[in-house]
Formats: C-alpha cells, sequence, structure tokens
C-alpha cells in the first residue's frame, strides 16, 4: 500500500464526519416528514441510497481537486471548490428526489435545499476555517510533508529552489539523492545529497520521507520510466516533474509544488485492476441490453447503405502484446487500395515525421461511407466493442488497442501503455482525441496506467457520452 501524505488524512476524515452527519441528519427529517416508514424496511433502503449519494459527492471532492494542497491551503480556492462540489451534488439529487420520492415539488426543493445549505456550510466550516489554519498554524511548527528529490539537475535545482524561496506550505525538502554528486555535497542551502539513487529505500526510511518527487535531466522516456519502476519499490506517494511529460499538465488538472506541475505515478489503487473485470461484465451487459435497439437500426442503416458485411473484424493487440480479433461496425467500403499507404504514413506519423502529426485519426476519406462517417463522428461504429469487453479481451476504459505492425514499431517504453487491458475508451480519447500527438497521446495512457482508480474510470466513462453526443474530435 503506497503511503499517503498526512495532510490528506485530516481531510479525508472530516469529510466522513461531515458525510456521516449528512445521513444521520437527512434519515431524521426524512422520518419527521413521513417519508420513511421505520416498520417496513424503509429505513434500511432509504441508508443505502443516501450513502450511494454520498459516495458520489466523494467523487466530486476528488474530481474538484478537494484533496489537492495548493487548493486546500488557499482560501478562496477552497471555498470555491466547496459550493462548486455541492452545485454538481444538487443537480444529482433534485432528479433523484423527484424520481424516487412522492413529494410535492415545492417540499423536495425545500428539503434539499436546506440539505445542501446546511452541509455545505458544515463542509466550509470544518473544512476551510478550522482544518485548513489548524494545518498551517501545524506547518509553522514543524508538521511539513518531508519530500525527498532525485536528481539534483536543472529541474531539481528549480524545484527545491522555488521551494525554500518560497517557504512553500507543508513541504520541506529533506535532501536529493543523484549519482553525480559527492554524498554529503550541499546543493542549495543546507540541502544535501543524501545518496545515490540505489539508496532510495535507506534513505526514505531513515528520514521518514513522505513523498519522492522525481525532477532528473533526461530527454530519454525509458530512462524516466525506469527511475519512476525504481522509486515506487520504496512504497511512499511518487511524482515527477518533467518537460517529457508537459501533456498532462495541459490536459489535466493535476497538483503544483511553487507553481510547478508535478504528476503522480504511485499506482495506489491496486486492487481495482481485479475487480475491474466484474465491473465491467455488469456494465457490458446492461449496455449490450439498453443499446440493443440501437445495434439493429445501426446494423440495417450499415446493410442497407453499401455491400459487405454489418460487423468489421480486425487482429489488434492487446494486454501483454497478445493479440485478439477487434469488433466494430464497418464505416467503409470493401473494395480500394490495399492499406500499404496508410500503414506507411501511420509509422511516418509515429515517428513523429508527418507535418500533420497532431492528426491522431489517419483515414482514407473517400472509402468511408455516408452512413460511417456519421457513426466514426459519434464514435457509435464501436459498440460492438462491448463484445470484446464481456470476452475478456478489452475492459470499458484503458489504453486504446493498437494495430500489429504499429505494436512491432513501438518503442520499448511504448509499449508500457498495453500493461493493463486495452479499452473501449481512454484518457486520449476524451481528454485530447484527435488533437495529440501520437508520443503526447501514449504519455496520456502511461498516466492512466499508473493512476488507475474507480474514481478515473468513471470520470472517464462519464466524459465520453458528451464527447459521442457531440462528436467532438471524432472523424
Amino acid at each position: 500500500m503506497v503511503r499517503t501524505a498526512k495532510y490528506k488524512y485530516f481531510f479525508i476524515a472530516s469529510d466522513l464526519v461531515i458525510f456521516s452527519l449528512m445521513i444521520l441528519i437527512f434519515l431524521s427529517t426524512s422520518i419527521k416528514m413521513h417519508l420513511i416508514d421505520i416498520r417496513n424496511g424503509d429505513l434500511y433502503t432509504a441508508f443505502s441510497l443516501v450513502c450511494i449519494l454520498l459516495l458520489i459527492l466523494l467523487l466530486i471532492y476528488d474530481l474538484n481537486s478537494l484533496y489537492k494542497i495548493q487548493v486546500i491551503l488557499i482560501r478562496s480556492a477552497h471555498t470555491t471548490a466547496i459550493i462548486k462540489s455541492y452545485f454538481y451534488f444538487s443537480i444529482i439529487v433534485l432528479p433523484f428526489c423527484i424520481l424516487f420520492t412522492d413529494l410535492k415539488l415545492d417540499r423536495i426543493f425545500f428539503l434539499v435545499l436546506n440539505f445542501l445549505l446546511t452541509f455545505l456550510f458544515l463542509s466550509y466550516l470544518l473544512r476551510v476555517e478550522i482544518l485548513s489554519r489548524t494545518f498551517l498554524i501545524l506547518k509553522k511548527n514543524g508538521f511539513r510533508m518531508k519530500v525527498l528529490i532525485v536528481g539534483d539537475g536543472k529541474p531539481g535545482r528549480i524545484l527545491a529552489t522555488k521551494l525554500d524561496f518560497e517557504n512553500s506550505p507543508g513541504i520541506s525538502i529533506i535532501g536529493f539523492l543523484d549519482n553525480q554528486k559527492r554524498i554529503g555535497e550541499d546543493i542549495i542551502n543546507g540541502i544535501k545529497v543524501l545518496g545515490r539513487y540505489e539508496d532510495v529505500h535507506r534513505i526514505v526510511q531513515k528520514y521518514n520521507a513522505d513523498e519522492i518527487v522525481i525532477a532528473i535531466d533526461t530527454q530519454d522516456y525509458e530512462q524516466l520510466l525506469e527511475m519512476i519502476d525504481f522509486c515506487k519499490k520504496a512504497r511512499i506517494t511518487v511524482k515527477i516533474t518533467s518537460d517529457l511529460f508537459n501533456i498532462i499538465p495541459q490536459k489535466i488538472y493535476i497538483e503544483k509544488y511553487a507553481d510547478i506541475s508535478v504528476i503522480d505515478v504511485s499506482h495506489s489503487f491496486k486492487y481495482w485492476v481485479s475487480l475491474k473485470r466484474l465491473f465491467d461484465l455488469i456494465m457490458s451487459f446492461a449496455a449490450v441490453i439498453i443499446f440493443s435497439p440501437l445495434f439493429i437500426i445501426i446494423a440495417l442503416l450499415v446493410k442497407l447503405t453499401s455491400k459487405g458485411p454489418i460487423i468489421y473484424s480486425q487482429i489488434r493487440v492487446g494486454k501483454n502484446g497478445k493479440q485478439f480479433k477487434f469488433f466494430k461496425f464497418r464505416t467503409m467500403i470493401i473494395e480500394g487500395e490495399d492499406d500499404f499507404a496508410r500503414r506507411e504514413k501511420m509509422l511516418r506519423f509515429m515517428k513523429g515525421y508527418e507535418s500533420n502529426s497532431t492528426d491522431m485519426k489517419i483515414t482514407s476519406d473517400w472509402r468511408i461511407t455516408k452512413i460511417g462517417r456519421l457513426l466514426r463522428k459519434t464514435s457509435l461504429d464501436e459498440i460492438p466493442q462491448l463484445f470484446n469487453v464481456i470476452k475478456g479481451d478489452m475492459s470499458l476504459v484503458g489504453p486504446r488497442p493498437c494495430l500489429v505492425y504499429e505494436y512491432e514499431n513501438y518503442d520499448s517504453w511504448q509499449k508500457r501503455r498495453l500493461n493493463v487491458l486495452p479499452g473501449c475508451t481512454g484518457i486520449w480519447q476524451v481528454i485530447g482525441r484527435s488533437s495529440v500527438s501520437f508520443k503526447d497521446s501514449v504519455v496520456l495512457d502511461l498516466y492512466y496506467v499508473n493512476n488507475i482508480s474507480p474514481w478515473m474510470d468513471l470520470q472517464l466513462i462519464l466524459k465520453t457520452l458528451p464527447v459521442m453526443l457531440f462528436g467532438k474530435g471524432g472523424g
């Protein structure tokens, strides 16, 4: 289990207290308003439903960065994030109450409004006025997150200098690890080299470090990823600051230390990898049932508008290089040129030689049918991949499966994106879609692989729906 930064325990505990109060007060209010009859088991049902809603609130808190230090310690940002979270939560709660209660609309508004305003105030009071101030007082008296910086090159020195000069809240640098300098050598303001890279376990235990920040000066993805793997064995939070991963802060709201973006690569939800299969099966079977009328309509349109099979299958590469048959609705006519030209263009694109290297989708436009163009725009051509998920070749969320010749031309660091099952949707499809380069798409996939969690999967699934509906980046 990866060690969590100490400051987060305070805020997680405070939220659990607030959420528990929410459950108790909501249930007692519902009993007084005769919404729940204790005698016929309504209490247990109501308790279960409220717990589900509060889990959603916890997810919203996380999505609004209410566990990131730069938000917690800035009063205005902290308050705004809480208000924003409750606003989104109310959008979910109000329809929920309308659908699942027999209350009149005016009473529902009254109940929900009072419920949310009460606990919005409690959240503000406990988080912003009490915990944040307590945390700042403790930080002034030595309660700080102990950070070990790996590398004393330019990125490491800049980070250390900014943190030291700005006296960054809650963060204390205990020293550097570096293979090029003498142990004990002073780097900046008394912050010294404590050991070499291979000493990471000993240094972490000796100085009780809370976090490792990798800031090595390298232009080699493989070297950087090997260093990440090495540091992750210390079983504490590992973050990086690197120009090689610049696409991540551009596309994702991440943590910052003294205005320097740091990217978490700790992989703290390993249990989700095993539970994910059960989640995939339940959701896929449900989606197949829900979308069955749409399946029939699309199948008829594909069959009636052009010659050829309804379902197009292709060999793709999945987890750990395993090949499987990949399903899509056919969107192109069967006749046409060989894919040699497309293959050559894709390989040049992967190497960054193509001038239009920001275009992630390479297509032969003249072969796409009219219905195929619409299906591609909305990603409805990919619905048959639900059967790939049921078979176990794919997951609902993950890096996209690649073609065989693409995999054979991957650099070794790029193959790491398939350390997990490929997905029907993924992080670059939702965030970057067709506006990122090939290398950037791999970096985004690696970010997902290292941060895989139920929260991220749910977030990406929810974000996929508007991307499909509005056809953003498709084609």
